[in-house]
């Protein structure tokens, strides 16, 4: 679990939306915590608010209502979802509640009965009702326009893209499908339509979500769609293809090792999509994998990293996995440390395993003791950061295309295409930066790795 960045909660930020409250308009704040998919529920219900006439207020003080979109997916993650609606009734008083943890009303309202609603994930036209019932709208059509992009809750040049809900997959640690339902993939033409919108607005770079980018379209039977003339398959292969057309960076996520992800590198190689990869392996034992119900195949799965990088060289690998799962002995942790040698990955996290509430692998035994997580979390994060710094060495005097985030008076902060925003790092310009802006993308020569 990870919360969006300071920056992004609205007694902080401000949304990209006119800053003007005209006389008697209803104003509601948004506090969005979570993983990049929930931000992407934030921006629709603000984007829905803002249509009926609502402000968005960028802090706690000027909002009639204040909505709280939360995680629920480990429990350190409800802890800080219930710190944040707690927060928010301090500061503001009149909260609804949604997102993951709000498929548990009453384990929100038990810590905090003097909400004003909860709704579960993805429950739009709930969370409307709910902020109806709290503040009445009050629109005026001559006044309260809302940009054909909507509200964004990221800076203009790049933008989530979220291509489905849900998830097919029942790994035993995950109750993501218990709260967001099995896979819906949307309609291809709705998702082209919205990436098309998005990069004629100025966006640079989509970032392609879903639980499961790989199985996008399973759901519909990959069927085709009217599009510039001819078809495109609700296929991941095809989207990425015609996102690639648009002349945006794509960069995608959550992408499931499937054999047909090897279709998706040549379109990497020939610069339609980013040569990025963003896959949870999750951990290398076949034994643990088979524990956690996930596919048991780390030897194929090198196999399959030796393939992609053969067809696209310079392609970025990042991943997250668990250490301490039930069960999981020493010689089954050592598998994942000489698995991590062998894979070479680029960007790597890693979590400590907690119990989730309706998990089913509360149910399994023998439990790692604490102090064993902590020490084999240790051990992971010193070899992942190993070879993490031996290939951010390899970078140095090498040009890269980078994408600038953000220029102050000390330098410009950029991206170069194996980062992902909030997720890796970062590459610093201190020189010739005065006439960049964020969204440019430009060449840079790298002159020295920083870490910290």
């Amino acid at each position: 679990m990870s919360q969006n960045p300071p920056n992004l909660r609205p007694d902080l930020a401000r949304a990209a939306v006119p800053d003007a409250r005209r006389p008697g308009q209803p104003t509601i704040g948004m506090v969005s915590l979570g993983c990049p998919k929930a931000l992407v529920d934030s921006e629709r219900i603000l984007t829905r608010l803002r249509a009926e006439g609502y402000a968005i207020s960028p802090d706690y003080q000027g909002a009639d209502a204040v909505i709280v979109n939360t995680c629920g997916f480990l429990d350190s993650a409800k802890a800080e979802s219930l710190e944040a609606i707690g927060e928010a009734l301090r500061e503001n008083g009149r909260v609804i509640v949604t997102g993951c943890l709000g498929a548990e009303p009453d384990y929100i309202t038990g810590a905090h009965p003097r909400v004003l609603a909860v709704t579960g994930p993805h429950q739009y036209e709930a969370v409307l009702d709910a902020v109806h019932g709290a503040v009445p709208p009050s629109p005026d059509p001559f006044i309260d326009l809302l940009p054909a992009t909507g509200v964004s809750l990221t800076p203009r040049h790049y933008s989530y893209l979220k291509i489905s809900e849900g998830c097919n997959h029942k790994c035993k640690f995950c109750i993501i499908p218990d709260m967001r339902g099995l896979l819906q993939s949307r309609p291809a033409h709705a998702v082209l339509r919205e990436a098309e919108k998005l990069v004629e607005a100025g966006v640079k770079e989509l970032l392609v979500i879903s639980q499961d980018t790989s199985a996008y379209g399973v759901d519909r039977k990959h069927d085709a769609h009217p599009w510039k003339g001819g078809e495109v398959r609700s296929h991941i292969t095809d989207l990425s293809r015609e996102m690639g057309r648009l002349g945006a960076w794509v960069r995608l996520h959550y992408v499931y090792p499937y054999p047909h992800v090897r279709d998706l590198v040549p379109l990497m190689a020939d610069g339609l999509v980013l040569p990025y990869l963003d896959i949870p392996f999750q951990h290398a034992d076949p034994g643990v994998l088979r524990r956690m119900a996930r596919p048991a195949a780390a030897a194929k799965t090198l196999d399959e990293i030796a393939a992609w990088r053969s067809v696209c060289p310079d392609i970025t690998l990042r991943s997250t996995f668990i250490v301490g799962y039930p069960g999981e002995t020493e010689a089954e942790f050592q598998v994942l440390l000489d698995w991590l040698d062998a894979a070479q990955l680029d960007r790597v996290g890693c979590f400590q395993y907690e119990n989730v509430a309706g998990a089913r692998s509360n149910a399994l035994p023998d439990h790692v003791a604490a102090e064993v997580k902590q020490e084999r979390f240790d051990r992971f994060m010193e070899k992942a950061q190993g070879i993490s710094a031996a290939k951010l060495a390899g970078k140095v005097g090498k040009v890269l295309p980078v994408i600038v985030d953000t220029v102050d008076d000390d330098g410009a902060t950029c991206r170069t295409m194996a980062d992902a925003p909030e997720i890796d790092g970062n590459l610093f310009v201190d020189e010739g930066f005065a006439e960049l802006s964020a969204g440019d993308i430009v060449d840079v020569t790298v002159d020295c790795i920083y870490r910290r």
